[in-house]
C-alpha cells in the first residue's frame, strides 16, 4: 500500500516561498492570484497491513520526522497499489 502525505505551513505561519510565487504570478499577469501556500508531498510505499495500522504508522512518521508540528500541518491519504 502507498501513503501520500501533504505537508504545509500552518495558516498562522508566514510562507516566504508561497509569497514569492504569488508575487511572480501577479507580475506575469495573473492578477487574480491572492495567495499561494507551498508545501511538500511525500509518497511512501509500505508493506501490506491493515489500513488503520498503516495510517497510524504514517501519522507517527509525520509526528517524529516528516513535519514540524510547531509550524506545519499534514494530511495523509492512503492509496491503493497501482496494478500493471
Amino acid at each position: 500500500m502507498r501513503a501520500r502525505v501533504h505537508v504545509f505551513y500552518k495558516d498562522s505561519v508566514f510562507d516566504p516561498q508561497g509569497s514569492t510565487v504569488a508575487q511572480s504570478l501577479r507580475k506575469l499577469g495573473f492578477s487574480r492570484v491572492k495567495n499561494v501556500r507551498m508545501g511538500k508531498v511525500l509518497d511512501i510505499e509500505l508493506e501490506d497491513s491493515s489500513r488503520e495500522n498503516i495510517r497510524e504508522e504514517v501519522r507517527s512518521m509525520c509526528d517524529k520526522l516528516l513535519s514540524n508540528p510547531v509550524i506545519e500541518s499534514y494530511k495523509i491519504e492512503l492509496l491503493e497499489e497501482r496494478k500493471g
